[in-house]
């Protein structure tokens, strides 16, 4: 399979609430992907069954090659993953974060510290400083770091700029596009931030509801909207516009058969 992410059917709801709704979604190996959609569509709940912390309740994931129904062991080693939600050992230094994360992946001490030393550099932070020093920023970057200390072919990005400064989402960006480019490596990137998403990512898919709406290569999708120089953002509100019309219309129709006489 030439696909480093395969979602089959994927289906998950949190009690009688269905967050993802039967996804099915390709990404090509060694490129930016952007995984859009409003707050609480469902993008975070299907990273998270990506990465084996949520089950889904059905459908088939494959990372890698992998299959997370029997092989969740070799997707995460295969793997990193930045949550939206920062969860690090502050009391360590950046430094000593990354050897600990390097050595639970089962680097060599020459190799853990070799890494280190280059991603240190690449993203700029003090590696000396207690992480609970950091600002947010700073606790973004070295969270990247660890999530490419054991070098993934895929890393899942879970809105990694939300609540940073420009100088630092400026910085991971070039950051992580160096990753593509260099390390061949397959961003799959999770955010509500279109102007960002533009700027880095070649391939799409826009999700609501639980549903994709849409999905392929970004400049493709633009032209779609039939205006010249069509952006992103008209892109984005079309689609939400012509979701939220489909459904007003199917819940006008549920009223009318529910109004209707049985007997008739």
């Amino acid at each position: 399979m030439d696909d480093a992410i395969y979602l089959e059917n994927l289906q998950k709801s949190y009690g009688n609430v269905r967050a993802l709704n039967g996804i099915d979604l390709r990404v090509r190996k060694g490129v930016f992907y952007g995984f859009l959609g409003p707050n609480g569509a469902g993008k975070s709940t299907a990273i998270k069954c990506m990465i084996g912390i949520l089950r889904p309740d059905k459908g088939r994931i494959i990372l890698n090659g992998y299959d997370s129904r029997n092989e969740i062991v070799k997707i995460k080693a295969s793997v990193g993953f930045l949550p939206e939600q920062l969860n690090l050992y502050e009391r360590l230094t950046g430094r000593e974060y990354l050897s600990f994360i390097g050595h639970m992946h089962g680097l060599e001490d020459i190799e853990v510290k070799q890494r280190s030393d280059e991603l240190i550099t690449l993203v700029d932070v003090d590696s000396d400083k207690l992480i609970e020093k950091y600002s947010l920023g700073m606790k973004k970057k070295i969270a990247l770091a660890a999530a490419m200390i054991h070098r993934p072919k895929i890393l899942l990005l879970d809105e990694p700029f939300t609540g940073i400064d420009v100088l630092s989402t400026h910085r991971i960006r070039e950051v992580l596009l160096s990753w593509t480019r260099e390390e061949g490596v397959t961003i799959f990137f999770s955010s509500h931030v279109l102007e960002v998403v533009e700027k880095l990512c070649t391939e799409i898919a826009i999700i609501h509801q639980g549903r994709i709406l849409k999905y392929g290569e970004l400049s493709v999708l633009k032209n779609e909207v039939g205006r010249e120089g069509s952006t992103l953002e008209d892109l984005f509100l079309s689609l939400l516009r012509e979701a939220s019309d489909r459904s007003a219309n199917d819940q006008e129709s549920s009223a009318l058969f529910s109004e209707a006489d049985p007997g008739e």
